[in-house]
């Protein structure tokens, strides 16, 4: 089976005046289709440069990223962009969510930025609205929603484009813990129901808890659960 993310010799670093930071050293990485992965560490550690270099929202000093085995490196900024649009869906900790759009708009921005019409997607839409438990919310608008109506809303509009990859940086991160764990079964959910590939970055060991498989970045590096250095 193609992995559907493969990093190779994966490195990354920053200047910092006159010196340069490390702060990705030679990660190799692999997740098969399917799979709930999380990514713990301190803070500073890198999980979440390690998520962007994966979602094509960063570019790493060496090494090469492979998403369903097209490489990143080789692609135009256009295709990246497609690529970025239809085949991942992003979640993040402030939601991202657009202010003066409800929800229905907020959740149907990828499909319209694609080209399409929201006439045309109205079954999905109502699929989509009902999954989340946000249907009697559609007409509303970011600030009129709780925290967690507005993490439904971001994760509504990850799955509009089916996208064959989720990535998540901090999901529960703003969120109070009993609000939290609601979004994270709502993730499992996705991830069993829809056999979606989420890859999730978390400082929280219970939501880390929910993957399949945990990874933990230190010195730069990642390590496996077992505490053994990925090759």
């Amino acid at each position: 089976m193609q992995p559907i993310v493969e990093a190779v010799n994966l490195c990354k670093t920053f200047k910092l005046g006159n010196d340069e930071v490390t702060v990705l050293n030679n990660i190799n990485l692999t997740i098969q289709p399917g799979e709930f992965v999380s990514i713990m560490g301190p803070s500073g550690s890198g999980k979440s440069t390690l998520l962007y270099l994966i979602g094509g929202l960063d570019k790493p000093t060496s090494g090469s990223i492979k998403i369903n085995g097209q490489e990143l490196s080789a692609m135009k900024d256009q295709q990246e962009s497609i690529m970025r649009r239809r085949n991942l869906g992003f979640i993040f900790q402030f939601y991202n969510l657009i202010p003066n759009l409800n929800v229905e708009e907020n959740i149907m921005l990828p499909i319209l930025l694609d080209g399409g019409r929201l006439k045309d997607e109205r079954y999905k839409l109502e699929q989509i609205l009902d999954e989340v438990e946000l249907s009697d919310r559609r007409y509303h608008t970011p600030r009129e929603l709780s925290g967690g109506q507005q993490q439904r809303v971001a994760i509504a509009r990850a799955l509009v484009n089916e996208p064959d990859l989720i990535l998540a940086d901090e999901p529960i991160g703003n969120l109070d813990s009993r609000t939290g764990m609601e979004i994270m079964k709502l993730l499992k959910h996705i991830n069993r129901e829809r056999q979606k590939t989420i890859l999730q970055v978390t400082h929280s060991a219970e939501a880390a808890g929910y993957g399949d498989r945990m990874i933990h970045v230190r010195d730069g590096k990642v390590w496996e659960e077992n505490g053994q250095e990925s090759a």
